[in-house]
């Protein structure tokens, strides 16, 4: 998972995709933590994104960088404890002006049973579940 994760942080932005009934939404994202052994993002509750991933957990992202691009597919499960959503805010402190642990919007998930699936034109993908 250390992998996913220091790709994840080295793009920069990646795209996460959900379902709005049969809508596919996509949008880019930024926050990836590692927490309690598990790999985190962060949104508002308040988002469509939040209200679409408490229809629906499943999700998918994906990220591009140096001509690789990696797939991860799993659920997403809230972590509702304020430990996990400090750390988040604390790694990354410019959300601080929109978000804190305690403003009951701060929205931290994590994956569970997760497939990720680094890709590349030029060698066969490599899959790394968690």
């Amino acid at each position: 998972m250390k992998n996913v994760f220091d790709f994840l942080e080295k793009a920069g932005t990646y795209y996460l995709a959900t379902a709005e009934g049969d809508q596919p939404r996509v949008r880019p994202f930024g926050t990836v933590d590692i927490f309690d052994g598990r790999l985190y993002i962060q949104t508002g509750k308040k988002k469509d994104v939040a209200k679409q991933l408490a229809k629906n957990p499943k999700a998918e992202l994906c990220a591009f960088k140096d001509g690789q691009w990696l797939r991860i597919s799993g659920t997403l499960v809230e972590d509702d404890r304020r430990e996990a959503r400090k750390h988040m805010l604390d790694k990354y402190p410019s959300l601080r002006t929109m978000y804190n642990e305690d403003d009951g919007n701060t929205l931290v998930l994590y994956f569970k049973d997760a497939t990720a699936v680094f890709c590349s034109f030029t060698a066969p993908p490599r899959t790394v579940k968690f």
